[in-house]
């Protein structure tokens, strides 16, 4: 008997959404800070290994005046948290190579789940979630803010209205030097236990493929009448990290004579069922400036955010639109949940406004029961690329099909 999808799923409308934090390091700090600006929640749950994450997090809900939470701070003991009725979603924010397991235990436990990126790090785990979600019946939703930067979203919505024409190919990219970050202690801003440069030192390929492929895949509507099919990655040699090493402990250091797998570079190219192309690049060890492309190439149009955001279109001649006509146009295809919620985010002077906005679309989904904005399949097809781009780098190259994990449901929504 074949499985129901989760597509468009929805799910029992939850008037007050009773939420359980799990990892209070960089990122999960800054979501709960977040949180206590958003109307209909209740955060029932703190889960840190570090007592003096929790401590902090207890802080921020006694300064915005919200009830105590549980506390969860032994080894294992977000299993307890999972299990809890009282809550309803789980709000995953630990390394990496954590996220799916945590993931997939709440799933079971009927919890709703927003885990940070990527969602997992295999193909295999992919499927656990896919498998879990459609399994369970709830929301499995990997929190790729990138999706709500204004100008993606503004991209978005002059595609959807057919403004760029036919769209053929987009580029996306996570370029953000992370040098000091790979030596830095965790108070300093570096990673629990220096997880990431662990990672670096064992594996090739694009770790971290979300932030770019995600606005690229919703302009291109995949799993949404198309899909993605093959992919081909290669990788420079590394470099940057041993020689920031040097330049900070020394050349003769320990640090600077580690090895790394992980290219300074990573280029992968992907090619959909309907023949359109994605260039995805990744780079934490170079010092490039910042940059996500979010380029997109239509029949009638073109744009791109990053160096310098840029927006031609046939209609209006061969060169790029520029100063107040530039300014016009971004304004007349402004996004809905940039009007209205980004513009809420600044009113609150929130710092991010693309992470308030996903997490005011979450939490508004789950307490109206809308299917949310992002699902599953997003999370499984986005983050897959992990693997698969390692797998193509260590094979010199080849071209490695991309599963479809809707099972053919694409074709249909």
């Amino acid at each position: 008997m074949k499985r129901p999808n989760v597509l468009n799923l929805t799910c029992p409308a939850i008037p007050v959404v009773r939420i359980g934090f799990v990892g209070l390091g960089n990122r999960g700090i800054l979501a709960l800070e977040r949180y206590m600006h958003l109307e209909g929640i209740e955060v029932k749950a703190l889960c840190d290994l570090r007592k003096e994450n929790i401590e902090r997090a207890e802080h921020i809900l006694r300064e915005f005046g919200r009830p105590e939470a549980e506390n969860y701070s032994e080894e294992g003991m977000w299993r307890k948290m999972c299990e809890c009725k009282e809550i309803d979603l789980i709000y995953i924010c630990t390394d990496w190579l954590t996220h799916t397991d945590i993931a997939v235990y709440a799933l079971q436990q009927g919890r709703h789940v927003a885990l940070e990126v990527p969602a997992a790090m295999s193909v295999a785990d992919c499927w656990r979630l896919v498998d879990t979600a459609e399994e369970t019946r709830r929301h499995c939703m990997m929190l790729e803010n990138c999706c709500y930067d204004a100008f993606a979203l503004t991209t978005l919505n002059m595609v959807q209205q057919g403004v760029l024409g036919e769209i053929t190919h987009a580029e996306g990219a996570y370029i953000h030097d992370l040098r000091k970050h790979y030596f830095a202690d965790e108070k300093a801003g570096g990673y629990h236990n220096h997880w990431i440069k662990l990672y670096s030192q064992q594996h090739t390929g694009n770790p971290y493929p979300t932030h770019g492929l995600g606005p690229v895949c919703q302009w291109m509507n995949i799993h949404r009448g198309d899909r993605m099919e093959y992919l081909v990655s290669m990788s420079s040699r590394q470099a940057g990290l041993s020689a920031y090493a040097g330049q900070v402990f020394g050349a003769s250091s320990e640090e600077a004579a580690q090895s790394y797998e992980m290219g300074d570079v990573n280029t992968t190219l992907i090619h959909t069922v309907k023949g359109r192309t994605i260039l995805l690049q990744y780079d934490v060890t170079t010092p490039r400036p910042y940059s996500r492309h979010q380029t997109v190439c239509g029949t009638k149009g073109f744009m791109q955010k990053y160096p310098v955001p840029c927006l031609l279109l046939d209609e209006y001649g061969k060169e790029p639109l520029s100063g107040e006509q530039f300014e016009r146009m971004m304004e007349q295809y402004k996004h809905p949940f940039t009007a209205v919620i980004g513009e809420e985010a600044r009113r609150k002077n929130m710092p991010n406004e693309m992470n308030y906005i996903m997490d005011y679309r979450l939490i508004h989904c789950l307490r109206n029961g809308l299917p949310l904005d992002q699902d599953v399949y997003d999370a499984a097809e986005w983050s897959c690329i992990t693997e698969l781009s390692e797998r193509s780098v260590r094979q010199g190259s080849v071209p490695v099909e991309i599963p479809d994990f809707t099972r053919g449901n694409w074709k249909e929504r």
